[in-house]
């Protein structure tokens, strides 16, 4: 049976509880923290029966999987979305495949988001079989004005300021959740005087909410305070 889990570890902070109806995700990206510790089959599973999901909670719904991955079965999607209208909480999904969002209908009370590592295509081709973040941000821009959503650029990899921030700017979302990567898998990573440089550019059109972990990249910057909340 899955469960209901308190939320703990590197998941964000105003995010109250996890649960994992799905197991499995056919992106396989080289980062994944699922993958550094248990095996993560490219072919999705139903990880149930499904249960109570309590009241006045906010949810992250499907964190050890990408639960709108091309592979997992809509019946499979609607199924979890009805349990979900069960209840009265807060629901939080996200995936890389934003596209398939279009195709559902959510909760009310739900927050819909992507992560978007960098504009490079070309660089998160070399580690994950995930859709293009320029993918990601088209698709994520075309939900704008029917829900609340969020970009998270975690880890951050190496990226050009003038086309990253572009990017943000067709994504369009409520807010942006920025880290570096935890499990230090030698990715290539960005100077800490380009983030703050993206930061600072977006930051007067964007909420940006910086996670513990970045500051490894930018050290103690007076204009990261300035801009962010702290997840």
């Amino acid at each position: 049976m899955s469960k209901l889990n308190k939320s703990k570890g590197n998941m964000y902070s105003w995010v109250t509880h996890t649960w994992s109806p799905v197991i499995g995700c056919m992106h396989q990206c080289d980062y994944c923290y699922v993958k550094t510790y248990r095996d993560l089959p490219t072919i999705p599973f139903i990880n149930g029966p499904f249960p109570s999901l309590g009241t006045g909670n906010t949810i992250f719904v499907g964190h050890m999987c990408d639960m709108f991955a091309t592979n997992v079965e809509k019946i499979v999607i609607d199924s979890i979305l009805k349990h979900c209208n069960n209840f009265t909480n807060t629901y939080v999904f996200q995936t890389k495949n934003p596209k398939r969002f279009l195709d559902f209908e959510f909760p009310t009370n739900s927050i819909l988001g992507t992560t978007i590592e960098t504009n490079r295509d070309d660089l998160v081709a070399t580690f994950s079989k995930a859709p293009a973040p320029s993918e990601r941000g088209k698709y994520i821009g075309k939900l704008y004005n029917h829900v609340e959503t969020f970009v998270t650029i975690e880890p951050i990899l190496d990226f050009d300021v003038d086309e990253f921030i572009q990017l943000m700017l067709i994504a369009n979302p409520t807010f942006i959740n920025i880290g570096a990567d935890s499990k230090r898998h030698g990715l290539p990573e960005p100077s800490g005087e380009k983030i703050i440089s993206f930061i600072n550019s977006i930051s007067p059109y964007i909420e940006i909410r910086e996670k513990v972990n970045l500051t490894r990249l930018v050290g103690d910057s007076e204009i990261v305070r300035r801009y962010t909340t702290p997840l």
